[in-house]
């Protein structure tokens, strides 16, 4: 229903806020406009190296200019903006998929059957992720280091005044970001320690206790190479990630699993306790139809087997068993991206490639299929998450932003086979199956690493290795046992009195969390990525809580009107994420014009 005039709308002639003009004034700009400029940006980025950046914060920031006219409610309009347009850019990311399926010589089936099967993958993941928002962000509340990056970016662009007390902080982590993105892409010595902005941004956000848990995590991945060596699960020119990634989803499932078993024991008892007296009613922007979520869920899945089936002749039992691991890494993944800011896919990816080979798959082909529903469906949930965490901190209503992002998921599945059309006809090199390329035929301007790293697993399914499914089930029992000892520890009053009770006790607790017993949500992360990596993520935690405790008497002094989550630290390392991203985006479509410009 339209609402009543905003309160401080500057330009009158803007569409008022509710109406069906309003809300079309958004999608087209978030779905012509800002979604493809990021889209084409990841799937060049994806073709020519193997990663993409995300389009929330360049989607963010242009949205804000668009949604200005309406003052500080124009922060909503550029959050829907925002997350339609991730949610195509996302989408036309994932491109590489149809390069997969060519490098497997798979027939091109036509565009429709492609375009059909991927949006019915992205909307299954769009129901999955609105199914966690609940537990991953009202109660777990994991900071989502991009989400509140973005949060701060809407928030800074369109209240006045945030704006001035904040856009010289925010606007100077930006152009940090911008600088250190150019500059890692041409200085070579900065490539080499893998120094990353949007890394030390993130684990500004995050603190000391997650980064330095993190690397403890990434020390003892390091340190226990040498044992995967002798024991034949690493070859000695192999990264300790190789096999580390395994231990760490498995950590990750670990935790995850008490904590599950907590939320449905509490539920139960709930159930059998007497009657309360009614809580709180919902504020209305948090609303979410549980029931409504799982018939959504359940239509896309018969939608997605249904086309699998029919266009690809996948097996249904894979199928199934491909929707049923979607709930778990839509799960485990969204933690490590809400902790960390960094979405495992690939590693969820080759650990379903793993499971598959052990329940007898052995055509790397018919893996591609299958392995594309887990690929497309987490992807899309865990930005479902961090989408939801922006309009947590915004007060978005999570119904509307829902439709955004189906919409966008649309948008961008054609978008994903439309750009990998068009680049693998541009560029036929593309089409080559690197994995079985010698060294010297390997196309330098086209890594396709990510295209590569799929490829190269579900060529790997004919050989079955068990001592992966070892790996994974060694880390759900050390995630496990830690969150049981730190349950047991953290609850314990005796030590609540201790690390509340003197400086000694509190340095002790910090020890705890960062050393001695970190998180496995936490210190997983630093089996997924390189030492120098994790690194720079702990070095952000410390720069940004030790300046945070410098500041804490100037802000006893001179308490802040800023939000809570709207520190100096987290708008720098916003910042610091925001021009990271811009600068890669920049890189991305100045190498795409030359390579246009040079055929």
């Amino acid at each position: 229903m339209p609402q009543p005039p905003v309160i401080g709308q500057r330009w009158a002639w803007l569409p008022a806020p509710g109406t069906w003009r309003y809300y079309a004034l958004l999608a087209s700009i978030g779905i012509l406009l800002l979604g493809p400029l990021g889209g084409v940006a990841a799937a060049y980025m994806n073709f020519s190296l193997g990663f993409f950046v995300g389009g929330q914060t360049l989607a963010g920031i242009l949205g804000s200019l668009v949604t200005v006219g309406y003052g500080s409610a124009g922060k909503h309009g550029a959050n829907y903006m925002q997350t339609t347009a991730a949610s195509v850019a996302g989408m036309a990311g994932l491109a590489v998929t149809v390069q997969a399926f060519a490098w497997l010589g798979l027939p091109q089936p036509p565009a429709w059957h492609l375009v059909a099967y991927l949006t019915c993958i992205g909307m299954f993941g769009v129901g999955v992720g609105m199914l966690y928002t609940p537990l991953l962000v009202d109660r777990m509340r994991l900071t989502f280091p991009s989400g509140l990056a973005v949060a701060n970016i809407l928030r800074a662009l369109t209240d006045p005044l945030l704006l001035r007390r904040s856009v010289a902080t925010l606007g100077g982590g930006i152009a940090a970001g911008i600088a250190c993105g150019v500059a890692t892409a041409r200085v070579a010595w900065l490539g080499a320690i893998e120094f990353s902005a949007a890394t030390f941004g993130a684990g500004m956000i995050v603190g000391a206790r997650i980064g330095l848990a993190a690397l403890t995590g990434g020390a003892a991945s390091w340190a226990a190479a040498p044992y995967f060596v002798s024991i034949g699960w690493l070859e000695p020119t192999d990264p300790a990630r190789k096999i580390t990634f395994l231990i760490a989803l498995g950590m990750i499932l670990g935790a995850a699993v008490l904590d599950v078993s907590t939320i449905l024991l509490q539920a139960w008892l709930r159930l059998r306790a007497p009657p309360r007296p009614a809580a709180a009613p919902l504020a209305a922007w948090r609303l979410v139809d549980t029931r409504r979520i799982l018939a959504w869920i359940a239509v896309w899945g018969v939608a997605v087997l249904a086309t699998g089936t029919g266009f690809f002749d996948a097996p249904l039992p894979y199928l199934l068993f491909a929707l049923a691991l979607v709930f778990v890494f839509a799960l485990v993944n969204g933690i490590a991206m809400g902790i960390s800011d960094s979405n495992p896919i690939s590693s969820a990816f080759v650990v379903t490639v793993v499971l598959l080979a052990a329940l007898g798959l052995r055509e790397p082909a018919v893996g591609m299929i299958v392995a594309a529903v887990l690929l497309v469906s987490t992807s899309v949930a865990c930005d479902m998450q961090q989408d939801r965490s922006t309009g947590a901190r915004l007060g978005t209503d999570r119904r509307i932003q829902f439709r955004f992002q189906a919409g966008g998921v649309l948008a961008g599945a054609l978008l994903a086979v439309f750009l990998a059309q068009f680049f693998m006809a541009a560029y036929p090199v593309l089409r080559l199956d690197q994995t079985v390329l010698p060294a010297d035929q390997q196309p330098a301007e086209w890594a396709s690493a990510m295209t590569y790293k799929f490829v190269g697993a579900l060529r790997g399914v004919t050989e079955d290795k068990p001592y992966q499914r070892t790996a994974i089930w060694i880390g759900v029992g050390i995630g496990l046992a830690t969150a049981v000892a730190r349950l047991l520890l953290k609850e314990s009053a005796a030590y609540k009195r201790f690390a509340a009770g003197s400086r000694t006790g509190a340095a002790t607790d910090f020890l705890v969390d960062s050393v001695l017993l970190p998180s496995p949500y936490a210190s997983s992360f630093g089996g997924f990525v390189s030492v120098p990596t994790v690194a720079w993520f702990a070095a952000g935690g410390v720069a940004a809580s030790a300046a945070e405790a410098f500041a804490a008497r100037r802000r006893r002094a001179a308490p802040s009107d800023l939000p809570e989550d709207m520190s100096a630290t987290s708008l720098v390392g916003g910042g610091l994420l925001a021009g990271d991203a811009l600068a890669a985006l920049g890189i991305g479509a100045a190498g795409l014009a030359r390579a246009m410009a040079g055929r």
